[in-house]
Parts: structure tokens; sequence; C-alpha cells
């Protein structure tokens, strides 16, 4: 069911989130798939229905920053400079998880990506939903990602129980991922944001 942007919209994104249904909603880049980071189940269920392997861990979009310890182990100082320094914005940061994430979550890396998104409607809806949901690409592992609600529909005529359309994707970009798990910051995918504006942390 594809429902335009609302509060009324907003109410039953919470309740499908609440449900542990799936939720399609327009991000800071592409529409994503939205469950609870938290609910096991619907966690299996939203790997089932994109087809993602299962080595391959789920990054999550946060509300507000002081919500990554949630979900962060211990961190290094480097995480936080490089939070205040480019968020809220399209770079996801990849660190320790906390031991008791779901495996469906973290593929038993021990890591999980995290983002804070600038679009302030975007985090709203965050907040409204717990305040951090799954944001894998809405499409089948593989495809295209979807830049529309109707994208979304197209892929999944079944298995969505929402998708609430919030205009089409403004970029043409996914986001920048950074890797600060380990002994030295490792760019996994250059984004949005440019290499060239990570200079001062990446120095391969």
């Amino acid at each position: 069911m594809i429902v335009s942007d609302s509060e009324e919209a907003r109410l039953l994104a919470a309740k499908t989130i609440r449900s542990g249904n799936i939720l399609a909603f327009r991000t800071d880049t592409f529409y994503g798939l939205g469950v609870d980071p938290l609910n096991q189940t619907a966690l299996r269920t939203l790997r089932e229905l994109k087809g993602r392997e299962e080595q391959k861990p789920i990054l999550l979009l946060i509300s507000d920053q002081e919500i990554i310890d949630e979900f962060l182990g211990r961190h290094p100082p480097l995480f936080d400079e490089i939070a205040r320094k480019h968020w809220p914005g399209p770079l996801t940061l990849i660190g320790p998880a906390r031991s008791e994430l779901p495996l469906e979550l973290t593929s038993g890396t021990g890591t999980i990506g995290i983002r804070l998104p600038a679009d302030r409607s975007l985090r709203s809806l965050l907040r409204d939903c717990g305040g951090a949901l799954t944001a894998t690409s809405a499409n089948p592992s593989g495809s295209a990602p979807a830049r529309t609600a109707k994208d979304v529909e197209g892929y999944f005529p079944n298995g969505v129980s929402l998708i609430v359309d919030s205009g089409d994707a403004a970029i043409a970009e996914p986001s920048t991922v950074l890797d600060l798990s380990g002994e030295k910051p490792r760019l996994v995918r250059e984004g949005v944001i440019r290499r060239a504006a990570l200079g001062d942390v990446l120095i391969d």
C-alpha cells in the first residue's frame, strides 16, 4: 500500500514497525526498507524479501546522534570526530557493534553501519518509528536502487506492508561508506561525499 507522506502516514508507519512488518520510505538517498533493528523475526523476513546475502550486515538510519550508543560498542575517538564533522549527512560510518545486537543485523561481522541523515523530515519519521530503522535499499539484491514509491511497488508487489511516498529521490548516488572498525579508516564506497572531502582521515 502506497500512502503520501503525512501525519497520518507517519502514524501508520510507526504502527507498521511496532507490528514487526516492513516499511518502505525515502531515505536521504534512495528508497529503503525499514524494520525494527532489534526485531530478529522482522530482520529475517527483510533478508528473505530482499534476497540479501547472509554475510552482508544491514545499515541503520538514526534520528539523533545520541542514539548511536544503543548500537555501537566502544569506538575510537576518530568515529566521534568524523561524525561531528560530517553528520548529519550522507556518510555511513561503520564501527564496532554492541555484542547483544541480533546476528541478523550484523551478520556476525561484529560491526554496524550507521548514518544520521540531514533530512529533517526523515529524522522525524525515524523518531516516530522508535529512533532507528534499517535502511537497506528497497530493491532485490543486484537490482538498481528504487528512486520512487512506484519503483518499490514494482520490485515488491508483496511483502512490504506500507510504502510512504515522499516524492522522488533527490540525488543520483548512494551514501559514502567509511569503515572505522579497524586500525585504519577504510573507504568502502565513494558516494555523495567524495574521497577528497575525507582526505584528512584517509591516508592510503
